[in-house]
Formats: structure tokens, C-alpha cells, sequence
């Protein structure tokens, strides 16, 4: 088992090797009278800093099991995406690193599906430390303005557990849910990013002034919850049903939220 996870890693590498050209790697010269495609072995050695000899064993399927720091130094080589990363990790029969934090910016063709459905359903996007990132137009006419100014004003833990606007629009029962559903899904942030100093910040600031935090945090839940049924008070159009559904980008950490509305 062991012999057949280094015969793919080795596969693997020589197929991101063969995809790569001199011109991918600052310092190394154009050789336009090549019979192959991609870069030579002692060339990718050389931008990952280790031994030409090393990694040939390495793409033959001849040598131990790669460190992690090797592993790291290959996917900087290789600029390799977070998925091809991982995939690298787990054929070299190592769990893959966790990102330090869910990604900064929304994928544009996201940011262009919540657009999209302005006029169809509201939707909303978070991220992996429940900060809010973007909602449509829909959504900001159904939640009106819950979110607010300071360090954690976009974050939705907090907001469930200060906000008087999100009370009033999702009632007695739904302000419940959503206070128990943020401290779980906050407990299940920091076992994703224990180093992270924004969520340890957050964590500290509910602790010490919301004693409902407190309530629900020692319930000890981690957040699985991917869909439930919700009621909004409009200010106009009265009590609204909606089925939420979240979907996520496991590379990014993105978690998008639909609320298709119930008909009656």
C-alpha cells in the first residue's frame, strides 16, 4: 500500500512538473530546443530547494516518506491551488495543512450568482469565521441593517448575541435558534483556526459580557446544522416562511446561504 502511494505521488509530481515552463520560474532561461515539455528534474529541484537526487527518487517512487516541510516546499514550486495541494498531501499519506484563515476575497462568479438571484430569493455569504462578506439585494431588503460598525460588527456570533435588530426581525423562538447555532458554529471556528486571534478576541469579548453566550457555550454543541426552516418579521409584508439551505467552498471557507421562500 505503501509502494502504490509513492508510485502516484511520483506520478503526480512528473504531471506538474511536464505542465510547467521555464518562463513559470523567475531565474531559470527559456530553452526553446527542447524535445519535452515542462521543466527539467534539476531545475524544479532547484526552485523548491532540495537535492536533484532527492527528488528524482522522489517522481520514481524510490524514496521515504516525504517531510512536510519537503511537501511544503513542492507546492510553492509548483504554485499548486489549495485542492492540488491537499490532494499532494494525502498521496504522500499526510494530512493536509489547514489554512490560517478562510480566504479574504469571494470568487467573482459568487459574487455574480448572489447578484444574480436579487430578484429570486435572498442570499447571503459568510466565511468560515462567520464574518458576514457580501448578501444580495433581496437579503438586505428582508434583514434591513442588523449589522454594524467596530471589529466584529460584520460577524455574525456576535451580532446573534448584541444585536436588538436581529431580535426583532427573527422573533423569540428564531433570536433562540440563532444564539445556540452561533455559539456552536464559533466553538467549531476556533478548533478550525486555534491560532486565529480574531476569533480568540471575539470569544473573550462574549464571554465576559454576554452571560447567554456563557448559557450556550456550556452546552459544549458544535456546529452541523446546513439547513432549517426560518421566520422573518418584514416590517411590511409581515411573517415570512423560509427554507435556508447553506452550501459551502471548502477552499475558501465560504458558506452561502439561500432562503427560498415557503409557499403557503
Amino acid at each position: 500500500m505503501a509502494e502504490d502511494r509513492q508510485l502516484g505521488l511520483g506520478e503526480y509530481l512528473r504531471h506538474q512538473r511536464a505542465d510547467m515552463t521555464p518562463r513559470d520560474r523567475d531565474g531559470l532561461s527559456s530553452l526553446s530546443h527542447r524535445r519535452v515539455p515542462g521543466l527539467r528534474r534539476q531545475e524544479l529541484a532547484s526552485v523548491a530547494g532540495i537535492s536533484v537526487e532527492y527528488y528524482t527518487r522522489l517522481e520514481q517512487g524510490r524514496a521515504s516518506r516525504p517531510s512536510r516541510e519537503i511537501l511544503n516546499a513542492l507546492a510553492r514550486a509548483f504554485r499548486l491551488s489549495e485542492a492540488e495541494l491537499e490532494h499532494m498531501f494525502r498521496l504522500a499519506g499526510e494530512l493536509p495543512p489547514r489554512p490560517r484563515a478562510p480566504a479574504a476575497h469571494i470568487r467573482p462568479g459568487l459574487q455574480k450568482l448572489l447578484d444574480s438571484m436579487d430578484d429570486t430569493m435572498p442570499v447571503t455569504l459568510h466565511d468560515g469565521r462567520l464574518d458576514m462578506l457580501a448578501f444580495n439585494a433581496a437579503a438586505a431588503e428582508l434583514f434591513g441593517p442588523v449589522f454594524g460598525d467596530g471589529p466584529y460588527g460584520r460577524n455574525i456570533a456576535y451580532q446573534a448575541f448584541t444585536s436588538v435588530g436581529l431580535h426583532t426581525v427573527l422573533g423569540s423562538a428564531g433570536a433562540e435558534q440563532l444564539t445556540r447555532v452561533a455559539a456552536a458554529e464559533l466553538r467549531k471556528a476556533l478548533s478550525l483556526y486555534p491560532e486565529d486571534e480574531y476569533l480568540r478576541s471575539l470569544f473573550r469579548e462574549l464571554s465576559a459580557n454576554s452571560s447567554e453566550f456563557s448559557r450556550h457555550w456550556e452546552r459544549g454543541e458544535i456546529g452541523t446544522w446546513r439547513s432549517a426552516m426560518k421566520q422573518v418579521n418584514h416590517p411590511t409584508r409581515g411573517v415570512l416562511d423560509f427554507d435556508s439551505q447553506m452550501l459551502h467552498d471548502p477552499e475558501n471557507d465560504h458558506w452561502v446561504m439561500f432562503f427560498t421562500p415557503r409557499r403557503a
